[in-house]
């Protein structure tokens, strides 16, 4: 990231580009505005590039709700968002203003965060969406899933995995395996690419 100055500087026709994992958070130093659900979120993952200035977008969260709406069902009232980086920030945003309340997963005990470790029978019955927002399962490591007790699982869950390659990880296979409804990133990776391009153009 200690590069990126120095790439604008030397594309002056470059308009606009997108911001991955690990760097939505240490991008925000760079910009010199931050749309609203950026100061909210506190992630970046769309910066566009006008006159020199580096304007801020989270396009994540239009991908990440349009994606999920269709699966919604009145029993997913509370969600598990495993991980805790600006992807997650993201989701919890998305979640609050779905009036869905939520609990953050990680390996570290916070507030508002417990580790897998806490997460038995009660929390799987009581949170049936849950978001994975961590690389694990993600190629080429596609045998890596995240710890859950997956036997606590029913067809009222639902499971969305923000990885796209693989399209079906070993979460939302083990997930499926419990008759729990998944989606992967495929669709949210599109609509905030749209997103994207939308804003660079405007």
């Amino acid at each position: 990231i200690s590069e990126l100055k120095q790439i604008i500087a030397s594309h002056p026709d470059l308009c606009g580009l997108n911001v991955t994992i690990p760097y939505k958070k240490e991008v925000l130093d760079f910009l010199d505005e931050q749309s609203s659900a950026v100061q909210s979120i506190g992630a970046c993952n769309c910066i566009k590039i006008s006159n020199g200035k580096l304007s801020g977008h989270n396009t994540d969260v239009i991908g990440f709700e349009t994606s999920l709406r269709p699966f919604l069902k009145p029993e997913h009232s509370a969600a598990l968002i495993l991980g805790t980086g600006g992807a997650a920030a993201a989701v919890a945003y998305v979640l609050e203003q779905l009036k869905i309340s939520y609990l953050s997963v990680s390996r570290q005990k916070g507030s508002n965060t417990i580790t897998y470790q806490d997460i038995d029978q009660n929390i799987m019955d009581t949170h049936t969406l849950i978001v994975n927002t961590t690389p694990l399962g993600m190629y080429p490591s596609v045998d890596e899933y995240p710890p859950l007790p997956y036997e606590c699982m029913t067809s009222k869950h639902h499971c969305y995995d923000l990885i796209y390659n693989p399209a079906e990880t070993s979460f939302l296979k083990k997930a499926a395996a419990h008759h729990a409804t998944v989606q992967n990133g495929a669709e949210m990776l599109i609509i905030q690419a749209e997103e994207s391009w939308r804003i660079w153009n405007e």
